[in-house]
């Protein structure tokens, strides 16, 4: 009886090992033909529409603005999750995170108020270290606990501390709702640069003025909250995939049993990414107050929530929360500029990027999605074609309509780490 003496050891001659079918990733120049489309189809939309605030320095300074708080809230989600804690709390470590940069920034400068809104962010992460890792809580409902609890504590502290008559924060402009001012944080502007790119921008040029205008809102008045943010992109990207220490972190999240027979002390490193999770969080916060001087209340207004989006969105990797954060920010900012015109042309440009779903789907054999992509193109296409803008409602939920939009198209290719939410004992394995 003849045996197949080739078959690798452990497997059976008669079942012959299936080929494996790895995804292709995502290479520098792919990522440069991608980024070099989008500017091209971008530039078309304006000229179609005449909608030129979509490539504007004004809109994309807004739009920086507003995508560093949601980005540091979606990098702290990263560091937790990477660890395998769920971190539901964003939001209420970011509340944690501007009012103490309130409570610190009036009396001691805008630099003191981010450290102060880190340190409230971090407590918040050590609480939620406590509850998960310590004693094994459900990540959700630790999650959800830290959001009410940060919500009633602020409000509370707030009116003890900004409110109270004859205090000195009343007199300096302070109440039951905000703190008072404090003196503007620093920014930088490359001169002779950014006055260049600007003369550029007004000519309108097909490409060259939008690249200009998008440029120009990154050497022109960058607060240095956000140059910080952009270090900490990278400073996340080397820690945690290019030292031991970010390979030992991630193998909590992975496998702590595995990485504790390794002799990694799991509680340890969950208890540090959580910690850095909440300090991050915090300081978007703190970004949140220091951008308009003051602390509010309700000023997160969901960004935790929407950070957390943006972590699932760029699939738990630092360079997607990125590209989610500015995406979503970008969304937000219609918001502070009047931007009816501009999400109306959007209509148009949702209703073309249907249309090539609908072609990808079709070509792999999923014909129903298809259908529906196409349909959904027509609606926005008429929708377009019979108005000129659409309401400020619309336009005020459209960061919003985006996530769902977002995480719907990137559900079916994400991978978060295996043991995430899992709850963990010392010396489980043995």
């Amino acid at each position: 009886m003849s045996t197949n003496l080739t078959a690798p050891v452990g497997q059976s001659p008669s079942h012959p090992q299936k080929p494996k079918t790895s995804r292709a990733k995502l290479s520098y120049p792919k990522v440069l033909l991608i980024i070099s489309g989008g500017l091209i189809l971008l530039s078309l939309l304006r000229i179609v529409t005449g909608a030129n605030n979509l490539t504007e320095s004004g809109q994309y300074t807004a739009a920086l603005n507003a995508a560093v708080p949601i980005g540091l809230a979606g990098l702290g989600g990263l560091w937790s999750e990477r660890s395998g804690v769920i971190n539901i709390g964003l939001e209420g470590m970011m509340m944690l995170g501007a009012f103490s940069a309130g409570a610190v920034g009036w009396e001691h400068g805008p630099w003191a108020a981010a450290l102060a809104g880190v340190i409230g962010g971090a407590l918040g992460g050590l609480l939620h270290a406590v509850v998960t890792v310590t004693f094994g809580v459900d990540h959700i409902i630790s999650g959800v606990a830290i959001n009410i609890m940060a919500l009633g504590l602020t409000q509370f502290l707030a009116k003890l501390w900004f409110g109270a008559d004859g205090s000195a924060a009343a007199a300096a402009g302070g109440n039951d709702k905000q703190s008072p001012p404090m003196p503007d944080m620093p920014t930088f502007t490359v001169h002779g640069l950014s006055e260049w790119l600007y003369s550029v921008e007004q000519h309108h040029w097909f490409l060259v003025s939008d690249v200009a205008g998008i440029l120009g809102s990154l050497v022109t008045n960058v607060s240095w909250l956000t140059l910080l943010t952009a270090v900490l992109f990278v400073l996340t990207f080397f820690v945690l995939w290019r030292s031991s220490f970010g390979l030992r972190l991630r193998s909590c999240g992975e496998g702590p049993i595995a990485a504790e027979s390794l002799g990694v002390n799991v509680y340890r490193y969950k208890y540090a990414a959580v910690a850095v999770s909440g300090a991050l969080a915090g300081l978007g916060g703190a970004f949140l107050a220091i951008y308009v001087h003051i602390y509010q209340d309700g000023q997160t207004g969901g960004r935790g929530y929407i950070g957390l989006a943006t972590m699932i969105f760029g699939n738990w990797r630092p360079g997607g929360v990125a590209m989610g954060a500015g995406l979503f920010g970008f969304m937000d900012a219609l918001q502070l500029r009047g931007g009816g015109p501009t999400v109306h042309a959007l209509l148009l440009l949702l209703a073309v990027l249907l249309v090539g779903l609908a072609v990808w789907k079709l070509r792999g054999g999923q014909r129903t999605q298809a259908v529906i992509s196409l349909v959904a193109a027509a609606l926005l296409a008429v929708w377009y074609a019979t108005t000129r803008t659409v309401p400020l409602e619309i336009v005020g939920v459209a960061p919003y309509i985006a996530t769902l939009l977002v995480l719907s198209l990137a559900a079916q290719r994400l991978r978060p780490p295996k043991a995430i939410g899992k709850i963990y004992r010392r010396g489980q394995g043995k």
